[in-house]
């Protein structure tokens, strides 16, 4: 589980295939995803509407592809469009995408 705020927290809920961003104990929102062999693919990324202008979707997708990006081989498939755009506005994290 990794530390993004006070109070805020993205977790990797692999059970469940998804990462989810937790505010005050409560999950605020998930980007869920399907892993095959050497890849993660994005699929969907929901935030709770009541919380939906707080930036927490930013924080979760950023989180994860960190996360990825420093532990693990994986390369990304953004079928999320929120995740396409977020990758496609921060050129740093293009390089996890399969090409």
């Amino acid at each position: 589980m990794a530390e993004t705020a006070q109070n805020i927290r993205v977790r990797d809920n692999t059970e469940a295939g998804r990462f989810e961003i937790v505010v005050a104990g409560e999950v605020a929102g998930f980007s869920a995803y399907q892993r095959f062999g050497a890849s993660i693919v994005f699929t969907h990324t929901q935030i709770n509407p009541d919380r939906s202008e707080h930036g927490l979707g930013t924080q979760l997708v950023q989180t994860a592809l960190d996360e990825i990006s420093h532990s693990t081989s994986l390369r990304v498939v953004a079928q999320c469009p929120f995740v396409a755009h977020f990758i496609e506005e921060h050129p740093n994290y293009q390089r996890l995408l399969i090409r």
